[in-house]
């Protein structure tokens, strides 16, 4: 078993690290300019169905569903190529991977990202972000389910979750208590919502960029940021 660090970073993927609103917009403009807006919507729906059903966005699987509802459609099979193909390192949020640099300098940082087996791992491969975190990168169906197996993986003494999702970030404050450091990034549909951040408590920080990261104090990073601000 790997030896407690003192503090490991957990960063998210979509719309902290790599801005999947528009990832999202240029499958959709593809398949609109490729195959039609019909193909795009029903599409669509079957990707959002199966977010409710899995918890993720499984984009080949719901190619593959597309699929089975119009066997003669088969020009359609050529968008698996657009979707893994995708140049993802072009959607990465301005220094980001800067960000995860910096974060590497202070303590042991960790890719924590939910999606599909095929998809999710080749956008974080394609991107650049695998290779700046030396492959320590973990997809779950549900992160915020699968906390004991990132302690099992990568034992710290505290750990520091940077995400832009409400919920997860309660979540994982709920399970962990003073073990964790909260910090919302408000990049994304989730920075805009009101009801999303009105509905669960808020994180420990809050930044408008990932790349607020890199001017951020060690101390700050690497101690409880309450208990700094109270002795302050």
């Amino acid at each position: 078993m790997n030896a407690a660090s003192a503090t490991t970073f957990l960063v998210d993927v979509d719309n902290t690290l790599l801005d999947n609103d528009a990832v999202q917009e240029d499958i959709q403009q593809h398949l609109a300019a490729s195959y039609g807006s019909e193909a795009r919507d029903r599409y669509w729906a079957i990707l959002e169905q199966l977010m409710q059903d899995l918890g993720y966005r499984d984009y080949l699987g719901a190619l593959q569903k597309y699929r089975a509802e119009h066997p003669t459609h088969v020009e359609l099979l050529a968008m698996s190529s657009f979707l893994v193909d995708y140049p993802f390192a072009e959607r990465l949020y301005p220094h980001a991977l800067a960000a995860l640099a910096h974060l590497r300098r202070l303590g042991p940082t960790v890719i924590l990202s939910d999606g599909d087996v095929v998809f999710q791992p080749r956008k974080v491969e394609r991107s650049g972000i695998a290779a700046k975190v030396d492959g320590d990168v973990l997809i779950y169906i549900h992160k915020e389910l699968a906390l004991a197996d990132v302690e099992r993986r990568y034992p710290s003494r505290r750990y520091v979750l940077i995400d832009d999702k409400p919920r997860i970030l309660s979540a994982v404050k709920q399970s962990w208590g003073a073990r964790v450091t909260t910090i919302l990034v408000r990049q994304g549909q989730y920075a805009s919502d009101s009801q999303a951040l009105a509905s669960f408590k808020p994180a420990d920080l809050s930044i408008a960029h990932v790349s607020d990261l890199i001017d951020m104090a060690p101390s700050i990073l690497l101690n409880d940021p309450l208990k700094t601000a109270s002795s302050a």
